[in-house]
């Protein structure tokens, strides 16, 4: 390829027994104009991060406990995690620094990107990477799946951000998810191949054009880097999810292929959350079991959203606005919410890995958009630790922080578990370069 002037037709181009082969490029600056100057675990077993999310807050009065410390009393709105209990610790008292100028977003962006929102109306958008996605850039090779993004609600958009205006998509129909993991390509550990010829071709294929990437790399400017970043970032993704199919599976244990979902479709329309969270949660853990992916996020409802519950007069959102007084049936919702989340933890749970189970191995930040709906603060922000993460968390109990601190910290601590070196997250009034020892093991 000539480097000193590309055509936005131009390709990365290699020799593949004895043939030109090519990969295609995204458009670049340079063809504007002619010239331009992972994470150790303790033991054998991986660790894992998970993000669950909900939309529409708590109630706050109803969800912080009345208690600190160790052996802290679950809350109203905390009792039906009390079958998983043992495994959960509850963070309380952070804010979000980055101010709140978009309802339901703004907080996500300054908790889970530690930088404030781009605004810009309806298209708002995160401003740098979510915390899934930095670990996942650091760790997501090992796996077949850099990381992999789960939605509950049809169509929730989920907030994975790669970089600013890329959101990861999210998968919200079990049968597809089911196929796209442990489909025809999938074999559990002692299961025969079968092997599509073409995998090592078009790995090799790849592979080709590895030194034109680096020769163009050193040619671009700061805004072609990034878009070649990206780019090229999907093209790895390829290759090592082929490389991956080639390989033996990993010798562990607990991985088998689950049972095929069936279909959950509305009931009198009103979505069938509870079904859905658990053959979700079915496949989430045993996609970690398998070693598929490392970081997954589950995307229980959007951060703001409509949806129907059982014994619900009106949407969601709705009723944070609307439903007078100290609001029942809100309150309900996020009951109903957190039995979900109880389910998804209790799956993992029941996972036995090792000496102890996939959630020892594995570090879950549950959290929504915002403290209480009604208002859209975003101080005391409601924030839920489960897992040990290969010993790094310590479980069972509440921090609540008496000086409002940066929620953005929670972040940092998680990557800082997952063994990311980074010297700070986040940015401007978000940015932090400490973890919360306190519910450091």
């Amino acid at each position: 390829m000539n480097l000193s002037q590309p055509s936005r037709r131009r390709f990365l181009r290699g020799i593949l027994g004895g043939a030109a082969v090519g990969v295609g490029l995204p458009w670049l600056e340079l063809m504007a104009r002619p010239s331009v100057a992972s994470a150790a675990a303790t033991d054998a077993f991986p660790r894992r991060f998970v993000i669950f999310f909900w939309g529409n807050g708590v109630l706050p009065e109803k969800w912080v406990p009345s208690t600190t410390g160790m052996g802290f009393e679950l809350s109203e709105q905390l009792a039906p995690l009390a079958s998983v209990r043992e495994h959960i610790s509850v963070v309380s008292g952070m804010s979000v620094k980055t101010g709140n100028p978009v309802a339901h977003l703004a907080g996500p962006s300054g908790f889970l990107a530690g930088r404030p929102l781009i605004v810009n109306g309806n298209d708002s958008t995160f401003s740098g990477p979510s915390i899934d996605q930095i670990i996942a850039s650091e760790i997501g090779g090992n796996t077949t799946y850099r990381s992999l993004e789960i939605a509950i609600q049809e169509r929730a958009r989920g907030l994975s951000y790669v970089a600013s205006n890329q959101v990861n998509p999210a998968e919200a129909n079990p049968r597809v998810l089911f196929e796209r993991l442990f489909g025809g390509s999938f074999r559990a550990p002692g299961e025969e191949p079968i092997i599509d010829p073409t995998l090592s071709l078009r790995r090799s294929v790849l592979d080709a054009v590895g030194s034109d990437i680096g020769r163009l790399k050193r040619r671009v400017g700061t805004a072609d880097q990034i878009r070649l970043d990206q780019h090229l970032t999907g093209v790895r993704d390829l290759e090592l999810r082929v490389a991956r199919l080639l390989e033996d599976p990993a010798n562990l244990a607990a991985c088998a292929r689950p049972s095929e979902p069936g279909e959950y479709a509305p009931i009198d329309g009103r979505p069938q959350m509870s079904a859905i969270t658990s053959v979700m949660s079915d496949l989430a853990a045993m996609a970690l079991a398998c070693d598929q992916t490392r970081v997954l996020s589950m995307w229980y409802s959007a951060s703001l959203n409509g949806i129907l519950f059982p014994g619900a007069s009106a949407g969601h959102h709705t009723l944070t606005h609307d439903e007078p007084g100290d609001q029942p049936t809100v309150n309900m919702i996020v009951k109903s919410i957190m039995t979900d989340f109880a389910t998804f933890v209790e799956k993992l749970a029941a996972v036995d890995e090792g000496d102890g189970t996939i959630l020892d191995h594995t570090g879950i930040l549950a959290t929504t958009d915002c403290a209480m709906g009604r208002n859209h603060s975003t101080d005391d922000y409601p924030i839920l630790l489960v897992g040990k993460m290969g010993g790094y968390l310590k479980p069972g109990m509440h921090y609540r922080s008496n000086s409002a601190e940066n929620v953005a910290k929670i972040s940092y601590t998680m990557a800082q578990g997952m063994g990311v070196d980074l010297p700070s997250f986040g940015a401007g009034e978000g940015e932090v370069n400490s973890i919360v020892s306190e519910v450091v093991a």
